[in-house]
């Protein structure tokens, strides 16, 4: 079986935060995509669009929209998008009616990649799997469970996406 080759769209997130000793903070450096990548051997062919790193809870309409283009732009029909929990629903539910003929998975992370106990491989490795098997459209990868774009929600209480 020849491997599609798949475009990882990358808008920050808490997937790619890392923490800045002399601010005190979490904060955006660079992506961890090709650390990750590296990693996790992967052989399928995939190219890294860094499209904004920022934080979910600041991204704003005009944020999504550029997402949505750099979805519709894509060659490939196959595309992972590392985004941050807080508002990836909103951001796959402006995806989602756009009908385009791709298979287009959402993933993210509640703790951050370079922090002990980090969820991001998992999902990550998850959603790279989905984005090969899935049938084109738009879902949400997280806790071990694919969601439509029509029927998830983040329970920000529990911390974990579930059917809406």
């Amino acid at each position: 079986m020849v491997s599609k080759p798949i475009r990882v769209v990358v808008t920050g997130g808490t997937f790619d935060k890392a923490y800045d000793a002399i601010k005190g903070e979490l904060t955006f450096k660079e992506s961890h995509l090709p650390e990750i990548l590296e990693q996790v051997r992967v052989t399928v062919p995939v190219t890294i669009e860094f499209n904004q790193l920022i934080d979910s809870l600041q991204m704003q309409d005009g944020n999504r929209h550029s997402v949505l283009v750099a979805c519709e732009r894509a060659t490939e029909d196959r595309i992972l998008i590392t985004h941050g929990t807080d508002t990836m629903a909103e951001t796959a539910r402006l995806i989602g009616p756009a009908r385009l003929a791709k298979t287009i998975v959402i993933t993210g992370a509640m703790v951050p990649f370079q922090v002990q106990g980090s969820d991001a491989l998992f999902n990550f490795g998850a959603a790279f799997s989905a984005v090969q098997l899935l049938p084109y459209g738009v879902y949400v990868a997280m806790n071990g469970r694919i969601f439509d774009w029509e029927k998830v929600r983040k329970d920000k209480s529990a911390g974990i996406f579930e059917e809406a």
